[in-house]
């Protein structure tokens, strides 16, 4: 009898030991650690509706836009009507976050990706306080030619590319810009090469803003929670694969 109730104890310790070491052995957590980082985008255009779109300072999206084959294509009228405005923003606000989408222009073109637009009365164009990451044809369009500060990529009129990476009229771009008030630091990269980076929200911010053409203007970059905006320059443009990681 004694013999078999030693036996018993050994059983139940040997078991009890077993289950302890499973419970302290690390979980397979590839996949949990993977779903959050492929869930962090938000689609803001997901090539079949203008869900989440409006008109700058406009109720519903310009007839000047249309889908086609999942990209939203900007074709603005001519002769241009007194007073239109095609220029395209998001319903919802954003501060620190990567935005990813991909851009055609026309032949000649020009158009632009903004951050930090206000939507207020007094400002009758997006650019007067949403800074503008420049969509350009660099070999036809004049301001290409103008500076280096105006072509694709570029901060417009503060920081220029730091290369030739931009593909010609006709082809799409990927570009991947990043707002990041809370680092001060924001980034373009186009075609999987950053080439500008630039100081936000502090006196480094204010000292380039003060020498380029946007100095004295009161609401320009003022705004770091704002909407995302796509330009009317009156040129042919499409964007596709749009979509925004929100940065902590």
């Amino acid at each position: 009898m004694k013999k078999t109730s030693l036996i018993l104890l050994a059983v139940v310790l040997m078991a009890a030991c077993k289950e302890k070491k499973e419970s302290t052995e690390p979980a397979d957590t590839t996949q949990a650690m993977e779903q959050p980082a492929q869930s962090e985008w938000v689609v803001l255009f997901d090539g079949t509706s203008f869900d989440g779109w409006k008109g700058y300072n406009q109720q519903g999206v310009p007839s000047a836009w249309r889908i086609e084959d999942g990209a939203m294509v900007l074709e603005p009228q001519k002769p241009r009507p007194e007073g239109a405005n095609y220029n395209l923003v998001t319903e919802g606000t954003y501060t620190n976050f990567v935005l990813s989408l991909e851009w055609k222009i026309a032949e000649g073109g020009n158009s632009g990706v903004f951050w930090g637009v206000e939507e207020l009365e007094q400002y009758g164009q997006p650019y007067e306080t949403g800074p503008e990451i420049q969509v350009l044809d660099n070999e036809r369009h004049p301001d290409a030619k103008a500076g280096t500060t105006h072509q694709a990529g570029a901060l417009y009129d503060m920081v220029a590319p730091a290369a030739g990476v931009c593909k010609p009229a006709g082809q799409w771009n990927a570009m991947e810009i990043t707002i990041d008030y809370a680092n001060q630091r924001g980034s373009v990269a186009l075609n999987g090469t950053e080439i500008v980076t630039f100081p936000l929200g502090n006196q480094a911010w204010d000292d380039m803003v003060a020498s380029s053409k946007f100095a004295g203007w009161a609401g320009f970059g003022k705004y770091h929670t704002g909407k995302i905006g796509l330009q009317d320059h009156g040129d042919v443009v499409s964007y596709r694969n749009i979509k925004v990681k929100p940065l902590q």
